[in-house]
């Protein structure tokens, strides 16, 4: 399959898996890239040195183009943008911040370049900082979502009648059918998080994994709306951050209750009780760990099979 998403990048197939923190590694990252896929590896939750092993280590495993997810506002941005120069990644997916910060250095270094957004607004400023293409996430996804809640069916005509730079749709797609009615609404890949965050090379903990294979409808909601808008498994710890927000609890007093480290205690070691579990809507139709250039291939056998099947319709 080619269009302006694999040509960019180098890749076989428009599918990128998503940078998340716990979860995307050097092997779940190489895996997606050896299916033909994007792989990223989630710098969010490393320091710089680690960050470094990670990039040698996928390189040697998948030799083919691969990508780093830098969220700007983490504390580390600037150190671990300086590993990615050095180390020269071909792609760098950059999100929770303004895409002119690190656009044209990063140019100036090789690297294409990927901006997340939540509004056409953002695409805008992405287009004018100079990116190679905009990832628009709708809020059914995991983790941290834009303010404006926008979902992913509105979201991605609008930012297609705004931009015309290459467009990544992101936010409760998992399958081959997802994919295609992103293309439909002017998408031309797809970013999956919660699909590839539940595959064997996911470095998430196999107590995360096994619990969000048995999620159903409704089993996650977005929280601390007063920080930054986040979408949590409806565990005991979201009980408590909910029953804190119910009553008023100001950003201070939420950032007291959160403490350090909820979400490596929740997704990277199996704390399903007092952990932060972020994961997607999407995750009510996952009920399997495969491997993930499996998920890869499955992807594009739904996506093709839906396409021929349209005319019927």
């Amino acid at each position: 399959m080619e269009n302006r998403i694999t040509s960019l990048f180098g890749i076989r197939f428009p599918i990128v898996s998503g940078g998340m923190v716990w979860c995307s590694g050097w092997r779940l990252a190489a895996a997606v890239s050896r299916a033909g896929g994007l792989g990223l590896i989630g710098s969010g939750s490393m320091t710089p040195d680690l960050l470094r092993e990670h990039i040698r280590k996928c390189r040697t495993a998948a030799d083919r183009p691969f990508g780093v997810n830098v969220p700007l506002t983490y504390r580390y941005a600037d150190a671990i943008m300086e590993v990615v120069i050095a180390e020269r990644v071909p792609v760098v997916f950059t999100s929770a911040g303004s895409p002119r910060t690190w656009t044209a250095r990063l140019h100036d270094a090789g690297c294409k370049v990927a901006h997340v957004v939540g509004s056409a607004a953002f695409a805008l400023k992405c287009r004018d900082a100079g990116v190679d293409a905009v990832v628009a996430e709708g809020f059914e996804a995991g983790g941290h979502n834009a303010r404006e809640e926008t979902a992913t069916m509105p979201l991605i005509p609008d930012v297609r009648q705004a931009v015309g730079l290459p467009l990544i749709a992101a936010g409760g797609i998992a399958t081959g059918a997802g994919m295609l009615a992103a293309f439909a609404l002017g998408a031309e890949g797809v970013q999956m998080g919660t699909r590839f965050a539940l595959t064997r090379e996911s470095s998430a903990s196999e107590a995360f994994k096994q619990l969000c294979t048995g999620l159903g409808e409704g089993d996650t909601m977005l929280a601390l709306k007063k920080l930054s808008p986040t979408r949590l498994v409806k565990n005991d710890f979201f009980r408590l951050v909910a029953e804190a927000e119910a009553r008023g609890a100001s950003a201070d007093e939420l950032l007291e209750l959160i403490g350090s480290g909820r979400p490596r205690r929740g997704i990277f070691e199996g704390d399903l009780s007092g952990g932060e579990l972020e994961i997607g809507q999407v995750a009510a139709l996952v009920r399997d760990l495969p491997p993930a250039g499996e998920v890869v291939a499955r992807t594009m056998a739904e996506y093709r099979e839906r396409l021929r099947s349209l005319p019927e319709l």
